[in-house]
Parts: structure tokens; sequence; C-alpha cells
């Protein structure tokens, strides 16, 4: 099934970890997302005007608190989905990320990359449940749908360019 391009910004200063999640999510999810990363928020505030769907965001930022980063990713774009990624875990910190508008609070390790899989997931499939929700309507008819209205469009673009 086609999908539509989702747009992931990973914002870290550990290159390191920014270069292992964002070929894992490239492995994992091929060339229904785009990547971006940044090494600091203000970088990644720069560009945020992207509209991207989900911000993996470092708790510890080198140039400020991350939940300030995430309190103006969301006053840009409060649909942005963000997802702060933490070292230790804090509750404090959590609850604040929380109340600023985060998506969910991961703490790095050895169960991260579910969570981190979990949320590309849902927000990947998000065409499908907004069918299934808005028109009362089965997963699979959905995505038929959706397949049938891609490929539909690849043909009419075909199409056009063979007119010209």
């Amino acid at each position: 099934m086609e999908t539509l391009e989702t747009n992931i910004f990973i914002v870290d200063d550990n290159q390191r970890l920014v270069t292992a999640l964002k070929e894992y999510l490239q492995r994992r999810f091929g060339e229904s997302i785009h990547i971006s990363t940044f090494n600091d928020g203000e970088s990644c505030l720069k560009k945020v005007d992207e509209k991207p769907d989900i911000v993996f965001l470092d708790s510890s930022q080198k140039d400020g608190h991350g939940v300030d980063i995430l309190k103006s990713i969301k006053a840009i774009n409060p649909k942005t989905e963000v997802i702060m990624l933490s070292k230790n875990e804090d509750v404090a910190e959590a609850i604040e990320s929380f109340k600023a508008g985060a998506t969910d609070y991961v703490v790095k390790g050895k169960h991260s990359w579910n969570r981190i899989t979990h949320w590309v997931s849902y927000i990947v499939t998000e065409p499908i449940r907004i069918m299934e929700r808005e028109f009362s309507i089965s997963k699979y008819f959905a995505i038929f749908l959706l397949s049938f209205a891609t490929v539909g469009i690849a043909v009419l673009v075909v199409l056009l360019m063979m007119k010209r």
C-alpha cells in the first residue's frame, strides 16, 4: 500500500543516536517517511514551518531546556506530535513535558525503539484511521480506497505527462 510521506525531525546532539535512529526508521518504513536531523533545538525551530508530523526531541538541549523547544514547536505547529527523549526517568520532567504538549516521554534505552516505532506507525497509518472513524468503513476497505486513489492519481499523472 502506498502511504503519504510522513515528515520526521530528530533533534539530539548525540550524533550516533541520531544516525542509528534515522537508519532504523528508514529500514522499517522505507520511502513513506522523510527524516531531517538537527543537533540542537534552535536549528530545528528554523525549519519547523516545514510542518513535521513527528519531532523526536532530546529533553536536554545545550541551547536550552527541551521543554522550551517543545513549547516553541507547538506554538508554531500545534498539530506536530512531539516525542520527548530522555536519558533518565525524571517524573517531574515527564509531567512538565506532557503539560507543554508532548505526545509521549521515552527514556532512551533498550525498549525505546519499540515505542518510537509505535508512534511512527501510528502516524503513518492516520489516514486509514480517519476513514474508519469518519466514514464508518472497515480498515481493509479504507486501505483499498487509499490504494485505489493512489494508483488512480499515478495513472492520471502519467496520462497528463504523455499528452505533453
